[in-house]
């Protein structure tokens, strides 16, 4: 890629941290736009086999980041909204023609508040450690990415978790936003302001090793298509293709950890909603009991739903993002010729 540090208004790559943003942000819309409707598919099977009771709590994923929801008294909820659907296939044809195509996308804002600016935390905090790393560690510059990939996710969650903390609780015990804050005051006041981030220690469990083996897999798999096809900048379907095969693999290695971290989210949930005080079970004593009940083999439980999910919302990001970054790279070139060219008429 051409050096254009003297004269265009590029950062990495050649472009700014703003642009970066801009591109993260379009790829977190538009892979929640296609990966929210296999999960509010699974929920609504789960739904249907075992009705959720007022403060169960569930994982909804959006594809960007698992959030917690707490069940309430009612039936307008949309995790509750009557169907009688035959698999997966029949619950998506169902839905459309009985709700609505738009109820595909049931719960999506919400999330997508805390969800976005997560993902343009992590992709512009990655992108400018790896420029930096990549100069600093010299010969060991193809490590870089493994490094960078797990020090920006541990920002990006740690910016989050409190309040997701919060939102999980705003909704399970219906408080007013000057009831929440007295609420955070006397939670802080008895336990320290630690206990905002209670839940980070199994997310960044899962998260850390995910992004080491995400980014080096994917650069390594970039570069290696590059190579094998004879081009200087990867296509979009070389990063679609890099980014589907890393996730699978993260995905696949760190299932174990990815089975606890629900386990502990769902329970530390169940706990605020019922506003019981008592201590959530530690990692390990999850994962023992996981062991007990279900063998080894419980800690991969849900192995092809969590690759079927993974697989997807990792390449349709990826590949938007690198789309984004490239039109905002061409862009910042155009305008230094159109500025040379000026300059010299």
């Amino acid at each position: 890629m051409s050096d254009q540090r003297s004269s265009a208004p590029a950062k990495d790559n050649g472009i700014t941290p703003i642009q970066q943003m801009v591109a993260s942000c379009s790829g977190a819309l538009l892979t929640s736009l296609f990966v929210t409707p296999l999960d509010v598919v699974k929920i609504r099977l789960q739904a249907q086999k075992n009705p959720f009771p007022k403060g169960k709590c569930f994982v909804y994923c959006n594809g960007l980041m698992d959030h917690i929801c707490v069940c309430m008294n009612g039936n307008k909820a949309w995790y509750k909204a009557p169907g009688r659907f035959n698999g997966t296939a029949d619950a998506f044809v169902k839905i459309v023609r009985n709700e609505g195509v738009r109820s595909l996308w049931s719960g999506l804002p919400p999330t997508l508040v805390m969800a976005v600016p997560a993902t343009v935390i992590y992709f512009t905090c990655y992108d400018q450690l790896r420029a930096l790393l990549k100069v600093k560690m010299g010969q060991h510059e193809q490590f870089a990415p493994m490094l960078s990939g797990a020090v920006a996710r541990v920002g990006a969650a740690s910016v989050i978790s409190p309040i997701e903390l919060l939102r999980t609780k705003l909704q399970s015990e219906k408080l007013s936003y000057r009831q929440l804050r007295t609420c955070v005051r006397t939670a802080v006041e008895a336990e320290g302001w630690l206990s905002l981030w209670r839940g980070l220690g199994p997310t960044l469990l899962r998260d850390m090793p995910f992004s080491a083996m995400y980014w080096y897999n994917y650069e390594r798999g970039k570069q290696w298509l590059c190579q094998r096809y004879g081009t200087r900048e990867p296509t979009f379907v070389m990063t679609f293709a890099s980014g589907a095969t890393s996730g699978t693999i993260a995905a696949i290695l760190t299932l174990p950890f990815d089975v606890v971290k629900t386990r502990r989210q769902v329970e530390l949930g169940e706990l605020q909603a019922m506003n019981l005080s008592h201590k959530a079970s530690s990692t390990i004593t999850v994962m023992k009991k996981i062991v007990t009940q279900h063998g080894v083999q419980g800690l991969f439980a849900g192995f092809l739903p969590r690759v079927i999910k993974v697989a997807p919302a990792c390449a349709i990001m990826i590949s938007t993002y690198e789309l984004g970054k490239d039109f905002f790279r061409k862009y910042n070139q155009d305008r230094v010729l159109g500025r040379l060219h000026t300059s010299n008429t």
